[in-house]
């Protein structure tokens, strides 16, 4: 190591110093005398810089033959390897100047010249654990996976690039649409690198897909464990996780286990609104209502919604509409300025049948954020006060074209879904449903979000006021539309 360095240092040196000699004869003109043996030569600049070149050429030759006298002398004292180390070091900068140039050539999507010069690296080096991997990348750029699956195949034989196989088959099997494959070939990379992030993220998406969310949880626990998750997104993602685990196999004869599960959720991300509702079902069927209504106080003081508001009235579902009234005034005081609690007190009013206070209740909101369910409550209002059936319909016609307000939207497509789930069914993003005012208006009025929801029983109709009350079908309004245009 040391005599490379020397050697290096002395050719630069010397290079150097012919080269500024050069430079300052060419500049002055003269010419340079030589004597040897008794015999004078005379060298212009122009045969100075061809001597230069020529001394040049002679000083690499000698410092290669001084190279290799040094092998054969380090190969007669006993060193066996010293000749082949020798002849071997060029081939090795050759093969590593192939695996520069298939890494450039991949990163400039050249796949062909990428599996040249991988081929050229092998062929050179001798070294499968490097080369292949850059054969692999570069059949994949070229877009042959016939043979990037052969490559990353031949990589599982090596504990070194075991990884680096699984990982690659992983990738394709997801072109491919395998889930299944996908799915234990990322589960194999899991286990021989738990820290590496990418295969985190994709065992995660895959698990969650699937449905196994106890599985996903545990990726998500990995996550945090090695400082990969914060505290506070990780509590909001496993109680995600949880609260699905627990939703699908909640039922009237539910275990307490499951139970208990959708309460833990709910402790670990209170403004969570599907936790906070599954844990108030739990909580009502172990005999608690108290923990039931505080779990959605609490939720509803961090972001109202008719989901919510609906789990509240399920506490007592046999109260009369005056008795509901008083009963939500503990949960619409928790946070009495947002709209939806103004929207469900006048929904309660109406119930009550106290229509001039529903309208006070209601406020300006017709008119500062018209939504087909505060102008359907209008309509309700001018029915219950007994106005003409053409203000009625006004308000009723006015809905039918309103924005729809608040739905769960993806924050990352803007997909709309009817009802909350942990993963956009579109995007396949995780934990991105948010509850908010899509910028489509005229989607679908969501599940659960109906108007009027919370009038108190099914009753049998007595009459037409009633009727309007309790829901309103569309089409009748346009058939009843057209009918009086006859």
């Amino acid at each position: 190591m040391i005599w490379s360095f020397l050697k290096v240092v002395f050719f630069v040196a010397l290079v150097a110093a012919l080269a500024l000699g050069a430079g300052y004869l060419a500049e002055t003109g003269s010419g340079v005398r030589i004597s040897i043996a008794n015999t004078e030569y005379s060298l212009g600049p122009v045969q100075m810089v061809v001597a230069l070149l020529v001394a040049i050429l002679v000083l690499w030759l000698v410092m290669k033959l001084a190279g290799l006298i040094v092998a054969a002398l380090r190969f007669i004292n006993g060193d066996e390897t010293a000749l082949s180390r020798y002849f071997d070091r060029n081939r090795e900068r050759k093969g590593f100047q192939a695996l520069a140039d298939g890494l450039m050539a991949i990163a400039s999507g050249e796949g062909k010249v990428a599996l040249s010069q991988a081929a050229k690296a092998e062929r050179y080096l001798g070294r499968p654990e490097l080369t292949n991997l850059i054969a692999a990348q570069a059949a994949e750029v070229a877009g042959d996976t016939r043979r990037a699956t052969e490559v990353y195949k031949r990589l599982l034989a090596d504990d070194r690039t075991r990884f680096a196989g699984v990982r690659g088959l992983m990738r394709q099997k997801l072109a491919e649409g395998d889930t299944e494959a996908s799915m234990k070939l990322a589960e194999k990379a899991f286990a021989l690198k738990p820290r590496q992030q990418d295969v985190q993220d994709t065992l995660l998406k895959l698990r969650a897909e699937k449905g196994d969310w106890k599985g996903a949880r545990e990726v998500i626990e990995a996550k945090h464990r090695q400082g990969l998750l914060p505290r506070d997104v990780f509590r909001r993602r496993d109680a995600v996780l949880a609260l699905q685990e627990a939703k699908e196999v909640f039922s009237d004869d539910a275990p307490i286990e499951v139970r208990e599960a959708a309460i833990a959720a709910n402790k670990r991300s209170p403004d969570l609104i599907p936790a906070a509702v599954l844990a108030a079902r739990g909580y009502v069927q172990a005999g608690k209502p108290k923990y039931a209504a505080r779990v959605l106080k609490k939720a509803w003081e961090a972001q109202p919604h008719p989901d919510l508001a609906a789990a509240f009235a399920a506490i007592l579902p046999d109260e009369t509409p005056a008795a509901r009234l008083k009963r939500f005034d503990a949960l619409l005081s928790a946070n009495p300025g947002h709209e939806e609690s103004r929207l469900l007190r006048a929904e309660l009013l109406i119930a009550a049948e106290d229509f001039p206070a529903a309208r006070r209740a209601l406020g300006d909101l017709v008119d500062v954020h018209p939504t087909a369910r505060s102008l359907t409550i209008m309509g309700a209002i001018a029915r219950g006060e007994g106005q003409d059936d053409a203000v009625v319909r006004g308000w009723l016609a006015r809905a039918l074209t309103a924005s729809r307000g608040p739905q769960w939207v993806c924050d990352n497509c803007h997909n709309i879904r009817s009802d909350w789930t942990p993963t956009c069914d579109n995007c396949g993003g995780f934990d991105t449903l948010s509850w908010r005012e899509p910028p489509n208006a005229a989607a679908p009025l969501p599940n659960g979000t109906e108007m009027l929801p919370l009038i108190v029983g099914s009753p049998a109709p007595q009459d037409r006021t009633e009727d309007t009350v309790t829901g309103i079908d569309e089409a009748e309004i346009l058939d009843e539309e057209v009918g009086q245009r006859r």
